[in-house]
């Protein structure tokens, strides 16, 4: 887990996969089907107003990744940032629960 973004609105953590223990290469009669190949990461997207937060995975993850570098090159302001991660919030659905 890795924090991104921090502001009195939105927190951006990015969720990085468990380094997967090496697997040895299944017998050529084994039929038990293998385990996940590629290992994927994701977004958690906390809008603290709202008290929701959305997480990012597969197309939406790789999409938003894109909009990091993005960030990365144009160096954009704070409010350019928040009014990218506003839009986001929109699919928030889950409230935030601290455990």
């Amino acid at each position: 887990m890795h924090m991104l973004y921090d502001s009195e609105s939105f927190v951006v953590v990015h969720m990085l996969p468990d380094a997967a223990e090496p697997r040895s290469a299944p017998a050529l009669n084994d039929t038990a089907p293998a385990g996940p190949q590629l290992a994927r990461h994701g977004f958690e997207i906390v809008d603290k107003r709202s008290g929701k937060e959305v997480y990012l995975d597969g197309s939406w993850a790789e999409m938003f990744q894109e909009q990091i570098l993005a960030w990365q090159r144009e160096t954009p302001t704070q409010e350019e940032v928040e009014d990218a991660l506003d839009r986001y919030a929109g699919l928030a659905q889950n409230p935030v629960v601290v455990h």
